[in-house]
């Protein structure tokens, strides 16, 4: 009997990336990680795995129940990373030995989350970090949001010098300052309150109303619960995450009057008005930074500052990144308080908001030459005409198929749009030389031509023989100039 053949398949909530994506997915990490590197970031990896106590309880009963859990070899209960930043807090717990506060360190890699899939959530996902510890300093609030604009800069996401971002921020004290003044002061009340907030965006002000209250029931039939709060309080946070005013320093003169008077409100206008000259005298301007009051982030180890970043024409994707501040992560590992911030930008929705607003211009291949043979060249004739490329720095694709035809030979690289084929034959070989073929302007040239032989007419003409000692220079000056020398 034959063994049944096992479906080729992902699972649900899981995704492959093939060539083209992936060498999109890495033009875009490669202009990340050199903003991150400009600003003194430097990498850290830690395991996809964590002990199932280091990640449960971190971010709230929510992220709890997404957690991916398993148990080792040894029985010991571990759980795949929902994020970056609870280990990261473990690392500058563990090593306090080998790591010198302040520490800036960048990291990329996979997170997975028990999610429900759909349109751009996935159950692994991307996320690539930053992250300050032992900064208590706005200063480093400042940084990461002119990290994060410049790393929006870097993928494109601006034209003509207008941002196609914003970065909108607000500071969890400001709430807290609010549900005090108003007598909320019960910490599962107040974090209930922060995640109903947070869902602004998808669901809007009517659905954030009726929960605050006494809850809803949503699309699918299912009730939400609500935080039960009292009209007058409702009003206010309505209110509050209402303001709209242009300018940082604007927004916050008016939230001071949304706010009940108290030493708490005063020192987290006082901690914005700070982050606003910073964020001037990093030369962030107001179209790429703004105050929004509405923004709460869901996660409940943040402590001061909080932002995330929406794409212009994108909102269907949501948020691209965001962070904030955490001053107490640590203190579940340690006694000492460690005050930290950073911000995580999610690969795959920016990927999806790049090709949403054409933004992507990755090549489809990271070869720039191909190697055609014609006539009886041994193929070890075409590899060291092949090593002889690559040592020169050129990425260099050979033909490995079994059709010998000019036509076969050259299918990769127009598969794969190559932009130059070095050709050797028989006699080119004799008399040490090659041709060098422009590609891009073959094909350009020969597109509405039908008769055959002058097809192959065009083809020539955009193809130079040369000694071989001077195919270097020429392909060099191909590639840099999209044209053959004269």
């Amino acid at each position: 009997m034959k063994p049944k053949k096992i479906q080729p398949q992902t699972l649900k909530g899981f995704q492959d990336h093939l060539p083209e994506d992936m060498i999109a997915r890495q033009g875009v990490i490669d202009a990340i990680r050199r903003v991150y590197e400009r600003f003194g970031f430097v990498p850290v990896d830690t395991p996809v795995l964590e002990r199932f106590e280091t990640l449960t309880g971190a971010a709230g009963a929510e992220v709890n129940k997404e957690i991916f859990t398993l148990e080792t070899p040894e029985s010991e209960m571990a759980a795949l990373r929902f994020d970056l930043t609870v280990p990261f807090a473990r690392v500058v717990s563990q090593y306090r030995e080998e790591i010198k506060l302040p520490f800036r360190r960048y990291h990329i890699g996979p997170v997975f989350r028990a999610d429900k899939p759909g349109p751009g959530r996935f159950r692994q996902f991307t996320q690539f970090d930053i992250d300050v510890a032992g900064a208590r300093s706005l200063a480093a609030d400042a940084e990461v949001i002119a990290v994060l604009c410049g790393a929006m800069r870097a993928v494109g996401l601006q034209d003509g010098g207008v941002p196609l971002f914003r970065v909108r921020i607000s500071n969890r004290l400001l709430v807290d300052a609010l549900l005090a003044g108003n007598g909320v002061t019960d910490p599962e009340q107040m974090k209930h309150t922060l995640r109903v907030v947070d869902k602004l965006r998808k669901v809007g002000i009517d659905n954030i109303r009726l929960e605050l209250g006494d809850g809803r029931i949503d699309e699918s039939g299912d009730p939400i619960p609500g935080v039960h709060l009292p009209k007058p309080v409702i009003n206010a946070i309505t209110e509050f995450i209402g303001v709209a005013v242009s300018g940082r320093l604007g927004a916050v003169a008016a939230l001071k009057d949304k706010l009940p008077a108290s030493q708490s409100a005063d020192a987290a206008l006082q901690d914005m008005r700070e982050l606003a000259a910073l964020l001037d005298a990093l030369d962030i301007s107001e179209e790429e930074a703004v105050f929004d009051p509405s923004l709460a982030r869901g996660l409940d180890y943040y402590t001061g500052p909080v932002f995330e970043i929406e794409v212009e024409n994108m909102e269907s994707i949501g948020s691209v990144g965001g962070g904030g501040r955490y001053n107490e992560l640590c203190r579940r590992f340690m006694s000492q308080e460690v005050p930290a911030v950073g911000a995580s930008i999610g690969l795959e929705r920016l990927m999806a908001a790049l090709r949403g607003l054409n933004k992507l211009n990755a090549p489809k291949s990271t070869a720039q030459v191909c190697i055609a043979t014609v006539g009886k060249v041994a193929p070890r004739d075409a590899l060291q005409l092949a090593a002889e490329l690559r040592a020169a720095g050129f990425n260099t694709l050979t033909y490995l198929g079994g059709k010998k035809n000019m036509g076969a030979q050259l299918s990769d690289a127009d598969r794969y749009e190559i932009p130059v084929a070095v050709i050797l034959g028989e006699d080119e070989l004799q008399r040490g030389e090659v041709s060098v073929k422009d590609l891009v302007a073959g094909k350009v040239c020969r597109e509405d031509i039908e008769d055959h032989n002058a097809y192959r007419e065009a083809g020539r003409a955009t193809q130079v023989t040369v000694k071989r000692e001077n195919m270097l220079a020429v392909i060099t000056y191909l590639l840099d100039n999209g044209a053959l020398p004269e």
